[in-house]
């Protein structure tokens, strides 16, 4: 049981890094990638939808962006999304497709990039951490029916390791996307 319990939580653990992974594709470092537009919503018939659900998103070279809708009556609302979004672009619709052109990032916005990477590194841990209080209020149950006291230290210990991996791996990511973003 205690093995379960701390399997469940490595793999949830493991989540909240993929999650963290997914929020920074979405931050741009200065080249173009579909990834960017991932949580941009557009209001389309009334209800907010992905981007990527409205149209396929390319790339034909490092600093563009290509938008083709499936349905040519969401341009506008797809370009106006785009511009009321935090992403600092700019939009041009040619009545088929939205080209977006990526310039090169200021040293002011680079700053603002590596304060979002660490909110999103900073909400990861918390989740790590959360995990971690799950799991041990678990093992804390169960010390009161199934399992002694060493053992219920043991397995805490266990799990406090696999938080302190996971944490380090979150540190190593951020490092990594931080060293991206200032890349002139």
């Amino acid at each position: 049981m205690p093995q379960s319990i701390k399997k469940n939580a490595e793999e949830r653990m493991d989540k909240a890094l993929g999650a963290l992974r997914r929020d920074l594709l979405t931050l741009r470092a200065g080249r173009a990638a579909p990834a960017l537009l991932d949580r941009v919503q557009v209001e389309y018939y009334g209800a907010m939808t992905p981007i990527n659900q409205l149209a396929n998103i390319n790339t034909p070279d490092t600093r563009t962006l290509i938008i083709q809708p499936w349905d040519k009556t969401s341009l506008g609302a797809i370009e106006k999304a785009i511009q009321k979004s935090d992403l600092g672009l700019t939009p041009s619709n040619d009545g088929t497709q939205i080209r977006i052109g990526i310039p090169p990032l200021t040293e002011e916005r680079r700053a603002e990039l590596v304060k979002a990477t660490k909110r999103f590194g900073e909400e990861a841990k918390v989740a790590i951490r959360n995990i971690r209080r799950d799991a041990n209020d678990d093992i804390k149950k169960l010390e009161k029916t199934d399992i002694s006291e060493d053992e219920s230290r043991r397995h805490q210990e266990d799990i406090q390791k696999a938080t302190d991996r996971f944490i380090a791996e979150v540190d190593k990511i951020l490092a990594a996307k931080e060293k991206e973003i200032m890349e002139v």
